[in-house]
């Protein structure tokens, strides 16, 4: 038994037994994965896989057995190599952050350049998506931090902290009738049509819980992933924006627009920085959690972040 035959028996799994696909992830050959998967059986004397012909249907039970030890075995093996290259690059190195583009655009900046300044030699890698694909990249490791939604609280394998509260806004040309109308009221929004981030998308639960609650029916006729692409459709006069009220405020609202409050509308949204639980990280990984919110120490963030037990995050203490 080796380490290659436990990553195929786990691969085998996350490829949904497809043989090409677990080939491909692994840089070698269909013919050798199945040459591997025969040796650890006949090791084994048991069977691993559910068969028909020679296409690989699902895992038997000592199959499954054997999935679970070796996804602990990998893991364990990752954290030994990830403490050598801890404690052998502590100044330098990639920082890769996954984060939605909203983030990236208007929060992120002003802590890069902090952190910048701070770690000159560490060179920084943002990967934009979706709140699932955050939570997808952080539990691959293909992401050292990433930051998105109450999503990251939900997994036991990611240790989150909390970053800032943010509302929503209403972005509308100048002269809508909703500038006269103040405060905006659920009612008159819903005899606009509206232009939002998309489902999936932070906030965007939000702003349906509202409209359900209040038993209307919004027209929501552009649904779009970042608050760029909604700014760029009210511009064109399709509707009326409900977009993060930071995306607003950081930049002018745009030539021939106006921000609008709607604080009072929707409920308030926390953006959460979030890390693999349990897995030793390099200095400027804890600094950088430390840069967006200062009132963690980094004893704090260290000691939740290593700790088997996913416990209750510390108190969000400033807002944009």
């Amino acid at each position: 038994m080796n380490f290659q035959q436990l990553k195929i028996i786990r691969e085998a799994a996350r490829c949904d037994f497809n043989l090409t696909e677990v080939a491909n992830t692994l840089y070698t050959s269909q013919s050798g994965v199945s040459r591997h998967i025969r040796d650890l059986e006949d090791e084994l004397g048991v069977e691993l896989f559910i068969r028909r012909g020679k296409r690989l249907l699902g895992m038997t039970e000592p199959g499954k057995a054997l999935l679970n030890i070796a996804e602990r075995i990998l893991d364990e093996a990752s954290k030994v190599r990830r403490l050598a290259d801890v404690f052998s690059s502590e100044t330098s190195g990639v920082l890769t952050i996954a984060t939605t583009h909203t983030q990236a655009r208007y929060s992120l900046p002003r802590i890069i350049k902090a952190f910048r300044a701070l770690w000159p030699n560490v060179r920084l890698e943002l990967n934009q998506g979706s709140p699932q694909e955050i939570v997808a990249m952080l539990l691959a490791g293909e992401a050292d931090i990433g930051i998105a939604s109450e999503q990251l609280t939900n997994h036991e394998g990611i240790s989150a902290f909390p970053w800032f509260s943010w509302h929503h806004a209403l972005l509308v040309p100048q002269g809508h009738p909703l500038q006269q109308q103040q405060p905006v009221t659920l009612s008159a929004l819903s005899r606009y049509p509206l232009i939002t981030y998309r489902q999936g998308i932070t906030g965007r639960s939000r702003v349906d819980r509202a409209f359900q609650q209040a038993g209307l029916m919004p027209d929501i006729v552009l649904s779009a992933q970042d608050s760029d692409v909604v700014k760029t459709y009210v511009e064109l006069g399709l509707g009326v924006g409900i977009l993060a009220e930071h995306a607003c405020n950081i930049d002018a609202p745009g030539e021939g627009l106006a921000t609008l409050n709607a604080r009072e509308l929707f409920e308030p949204n926390t953006v959460w920085l979030g890390i693999r639980r349990g897995q030793l990280q390099r200095n400027y990984v804890w600094q950088f959690i430390e840069l967006c919110n200062a009132n963690l120490s980094l004893e704090e963030i260290k000691r939740q972040a290593l700790s088997d037990d996913k416990s209750e995050a510390p108190v969000i203490d400033f807002q944009i």
